[in-house]
Parts: structure tokens; C-alpha cells; sequence
């Protein structure tokens, strides 16, 4: 007989977050999966647009980006 070993994964929506460096509170987040992975093809023309904007500047106007639970 064997049995499955079961994990607990937080329940909820993770989101990719791109602070500003020179505003706090300021920035651009992107749902994402638990791992941070953004399904760049469910995004709208202008959330693309905003996420590659922010990729791009990572160290220039935003700090790394953090995969954290959604508020919402």
C-alpha cells in the first residue's frame, strides 16, 4: 500500500509586481502563475505594452519584480 504525499498550496491569485524605485507605491502588476510566469497572450495590447515597458527598465525605474498574492 502507498500513499501520496499532499502539499498545501495558497489557494488565490499570484500577481508579478514591478516597483517604481523613485515612487513608492507606484508600478505595474501582471497576474501571473505561483512560479511568476505572465501568459503574455492573455494580456490586452496595452498590459503587453506595459509589461515589456517595465521588463525593459528593471533596474533603471523599477526594482525586480515579486510574485505575491493578489489583494483582490
Amino acid at each position: 500500500m502507498s500513499t501520496a504525499a499532499t502539499h498545501a498550496v495558497p489557494q488565490g491569485r499570484y500577481e508579478l509586481r514591478f516597483r517604481s524605485v523613485y515612487e513608492p507605491g507606484r508600478g505595474y502588476s501582471f497576474r501571473c502563475d505561483p512560479s511568476g510566469h505572465v501568459d503574455i497572450d492573455r494580456l490586452s495590447v496595452t498590459e503587453r505594452s506595459h509589461y515589456f515597458y517595465a521588463r525593459t527598465l528593471i533596474g533603471r525605474d523599477f526594482l525586480l519584480p515579486a510574485v505575491q498574492l493578489s489583494d483582490s
